[in-house]
């Protein structure tokens, strides 16, 4: 009997679910990584282990997920093509099913340029939308790649992947959606969300293909701690859509962190009002520490 785990329960159940991002450390010292995991137990469904986030080397999300599973969490076990290949990725899918991880989030990964090993190669063999085919079949098929069959145990895996939802042209990011919906997708985590303007557009579009029906969708919330953090998000991350009136608040702000909790409140509110929204998903940024509250205050603690 196939067995997933909680977020599937819960947005199974259709209860508004919450995701949140733990990212693991440079280096091998998991105090930290383990402080912030125990400070958010209970305050999230389940919890993303970044991927070598933003092609900089970290402690590998495989590790950092088997550590929250032995600390009684619920990992989201985040995979790039960046870095491997199918074979690559399609044992580490078994090791992860083997240890008890149910759920995957598929990322095509940041460009190498882009981290600290700018000269690596990066191997894209496939991109994430070939990659949610690929596990799709693995779990529903008991089949690899290569249709070859998995003679000792399918992987139980619940498949989740991103969305853009403010790069343009909007129907061609809706396009892409429906194609992960047809590989196979079970969940989907967005970008984060300013422009709740765009993104009432962008879900518009959504539901004109009925797309909500198909796959639960969850927003993207990262709370602004700072000016400077604000202005890296506005300029600097990419398919990030920032008002200029957000922005402001937070540079004229007396208490920057105070005025970046209450925005986040607010953004929460507008996206629960949403038709077609099934969650939300955190990125705290290195302020783990307010995502308690946060998910107190919106009236999302269980």
């Amino acid at each position: 009997m196939i067995q997933y785990g909680n977020l599937e329960r819960v947005l199974s159940d259709g209860k508004f679910a919450v995701t949140a991002e733990v990212g693991p450390p440079k280096g091998c010292d998991i105090s930290k990584f383990k402080s912030k995991a125990d400070l958010l137990k209970g305050y999230a469904t389940a919890f993303n282990v970044t991927d070598n986030q933003t092609a900089v080397v970290r402690l590998s999300s495989l590790a950092g997920s088997v550590f929250l599973l032995n600390m009684g969490l619920e990992p989201i076990l985040q995979l790039t093509c960046r870095d491997r290949n199918r074979i690559a990725l399609q044992s580490d899918i078994l090791g992860a099913s083997a240890l008890g991880i149910r759920n995957v989030l598929c990322l095509t990964g940041d460009h190498q340029s882009f981290g600290n090993h700018p000269q690596s190669m990066g191997v894209y063999d496939i991109d994430s939308i070939q990659l949610i085919k690929i596990l799709k079949d693995m779990r529903d098929e008991g089949v690899f790649q290569n249709k070859e069959e998995i003679p000792h145990g399918k992987p139980q895996l619940f498949i989740g992947a991103a969305a853009h939802p403010f790069s343009d042209p909007l129907e061609c990011r809706v396009d892409r959606l429906e194609k992960k919906i047809d590989a196979g997708v079970d969940f989907i985590q967005t970008q984060s969300v300013f422009n709740i303007e765009r993104f009432q557009e962008w879900m518009d579009e959504v539901r004109s293909r009925q797309i909500d029906k198909k796959v639960h969708i969850l927003a993207g919330i990262t709370p602004l701690k700072s000016v400077k953090m604000t202005e890296r998000m506005q300029f600097h991350i990419p398919g990030v859509d920032m008002p200029n009136d957000i922005a402001d608040r937070i540079k004229k702000a007396e208490d920057p962190e105070k005025e970046g909790f209450n925005i986040s409140l607010e953004l929460i509110e507008k996206i629960k009002a949403i038709s077609g929204i099934h969650g939300i998903h955190i990125t705290a940024l290195f302020w783990e520490q307010v995502i308690p509250s946060i998910v107190k205050e919106a009236g999302l603690y269980r």
